[in-house]
């Protein structure tokens, strides 16, 4: 007789005795134990896996209302195995790979949308300068691969050279003929070049530091006699006094008033409290005609004004080398024929103390280019006995001054004993409302060069076509002045990110240099017994050359950095011109070609 049906793990129908239905039961109980801690395991596991197995199910694994391997219905949350897990694995891999592809074609599709959109000329600028650039590189590379095929030894001049200056021979021209000042006139040739190197004076001394060596300097460094100290000349060339080892420079002078009431007196003649009020009115920049040995600009300084001396070339007591020997910025410069190495619109006033410039003389053309380097809204301030003659003949001078300044369209604001001072107009306007024949034309818009290197002087008034027609009145004052905004650079073609990286560049460039030199400086220039540890920069360093300026940035780096130096920006005739973007930052600077 057959036994009882049992279903056991395999589902077959199994026959024997007692004993054979124990061990079937046994091997069931311990079959659902296993089963029971598999599934305690997996626990873990399965909180994870069972967000995914609602949206990927396991083709592998049984369906929710399938039959398990048990022969019962399968529980869908019941972990799958290894090889599912694999597949998920490679699954999820695949998402990322797709989700990282859509995001670098999102992300080059908006660069190429970024650079169909951005300008052509700013394309074409970046070319340019990387072109620049390459260009540079190579000649620095040509240069280099020279060698020492291009060192030579030179010999030291002789004494009489001392105060040679080039393109500068005042006998030479008059061997050739030039007179009547025009000996004076800055003449380049073969003749007036020298290889040789230059002795400083004897018993030169390192002058005093800044601001004491304004007031004090040493004979030695200086070629001038006791004559030519008292000997006739500007106004602010006699106040001055010499003794055995140095020259002083007095603020008060028992022959004219002292330099300090004399810019008083001009302040107030332009309608000012006092000359602390001169760069609220838009004055930063002056250009001080044979300017004597830099009085004026000397007591200026202090009132955050800069002013740059020009005088004639003299082989002894010269103008321009006391004043730079002062700490001052100065240079040779004339009025004789040829017009000055400065661009049209440079200078907020000029400034002529009787500095020995007959403004009558040529039929006006000293005035035409006095009013090509001022800017609109600026002043000319001319202090002469002329103003004030009593001779016919000297009154007639005069009135030619007087209404051809007129006819320049300058207005004159006021006159106070021998001192007149005009303004310049503002408004292009004024000349084209003259009456037919009154004063010099303007320049036709060919004719106007901007910048004029050495250019015979002309008869028509330039720089009224000129981008940086701006009054004085009208721009940021100093120190404002030196940070343009994108507006204002775009008149010299720049762009702000070329502007602000040089300026950058060049901050950086100062603190490495003044952490080199600060020590050399301090050990050239020991401290007297007594005196206190001077503070940095110690105030040694005065006057710089900057041989190729570029923008100016040195300059700026420097004056933000607090160091008492000046900067002459030298702007190369060969490279791009930015000397009028120099000016107009409120610095000074020149022309030259090296």
């Amino acid at each position: 007789m057959s036994g009882p049906l049992y279903r056991g793990a395999t589902g077959i129908r199994i026959s024997g005795n007692s004993n054979d239905l124990w061990d079937s039961q046994m091997k069931d109980k311990t079959e659902k134990e296993d089963l029971d801690r598999n599934r305690s395991s997996d626990q873990s596991y399965l909180a994870l896996r069972f967000p995914f197995r609602v949206f990927f199910p396991d083709n592998n694994s049984p369906s929710k209302y399938g039959n398990g391997e048990s022969g019962f219905a399968s529980d869908p949350f019941i972990v799958g195995s290894p090889r599912s897990r694999h597949k998920l694995t490679l699954l999820l891999l695949k998402l990322s790979l797709a989700l990282i592809v859509i995001l670098a074609l999102v992300g080059s599709f908006w660069w190429t949308i970024s650079i169909s959109t951005m300008s052509r000329g700013q394309i074409v600028h970046n070319y340019r300068r990387l072109r620049e650039q390459l260009v540079s590189d190579l000649w620095d590379i040509g240069e280099l691969s020279l060698g020492s095929s291009r060192l030579q030894e030179f010999e030291f001049c002789s004494e009489e050279s001392e105060n040679y200056a080039p393109c500068f021979n005042v006998s030479e021209n008059l061997a050739l003929g030039y007179s009547d000042g025009s000996e004076n006139t800055r003449l380049c040739g073969q003749s007036s070049r020298q290889s040789c190197l230059v002795f400083p004076p004897v018993n030169y001394r390192i002058p005093p530091r800044w601001p004491t060596g304004r007031d004090i300097i040493w004979v030695a460094n200086v070629k001038i006699t006791a004559q030519e100290v008292l000997s006739s000349g500007s106004l602010t060339k006699r106040m001055m006094m010499l003794d055995e080892e140095q020259i002083s420079f007095r603020s008060v002078s028992p022959m004219f008033d002292g330099v300090e009431d004399y810019s008083h007196q001009i302040a107030e003649m332009i309608g000012l409290r006092n000359e602390s009020n001169f760069v609220q009115a838009g004055v930063r920049t002056i250009l001080d005609i044979g300017c004597g040995y830099g009085s004026f600009g000397a007591h200026l300084f202090s009132k955050q004004l800069i002013t740059m001396c020009i005088a004639n070339y003299e082989p002894s007591g010269s103008q321009v080398q006391l004043t730079l020997e002062r700490g001052l910025p100065a240079m040779i410069g004339s009025f004789n024929s040829n017009q000055l190495p400065y661009p049209s619109l440079s200078f907020d006033m000029l400034h002529c103390a009787r500095c020995g410039i007959d403004w009558d003389l040529k039929d006006g053309y000293f005035l035409i280019e006095a009013d090509r380097v001022l800017k609109p809204g600026g002043y000319f301030v001319w202090t002469s006995p002329l103003t004030n003659a009593r001779n016919k003949e000297n009154q007639k001078r005069w009135i030619f001054v007087r209404d051809f300044a007129e006819n320049l369209c300058w207005e004159m604001l006021s006159q106070q004993d021998e001192t007149v001072v005009w303004k310049k107009t503002s408004k292009r306007s004024c000349y084209s409302s003259r009456k037919p024949g009154a004063g010099p034309a303007t320049c036709n818009k060919g004719h106007d060069v901007e910048s004029p290197y050495y250019r015979p002087l002309q008869g028509c008034i330039a720089g009224t076509h000129s981008r940086r027609w701006i009054p004085i009145q009208e721009k940021t004052t100093w120190p404002s002045r030196s940070h343009l905004n994108k507006t204002e650079l775009a008149i010299y073609g720049l762009h702000p990110e070329d502007f602000s990286e040089d300026a950058e560049n060049w901050k950086t460039t100062v603190t490495n240099y003044w952490s080199v030199l600060s020590p050399i400086i301090f050990s050239d220039h020991p401290k007297r017994p007594g005196e206190e540890d001077p503070s940095p920069p110690y105030n040694m360093f005065r006057n710089v050359l900057d041989m190729n300026a570029h923008f100016g940035g040195f300059n700026a780096a420097l004056l933000e950095a607090g160091k008492s130096v000046w900067v002459m920006n030298v702007v190369p005739t060969s490279g791009p011109n930015y000397l009028p973007l120099i000016l107009d930052r409120g610095f000074v600077g020149v022309l030259h070609d090296w």
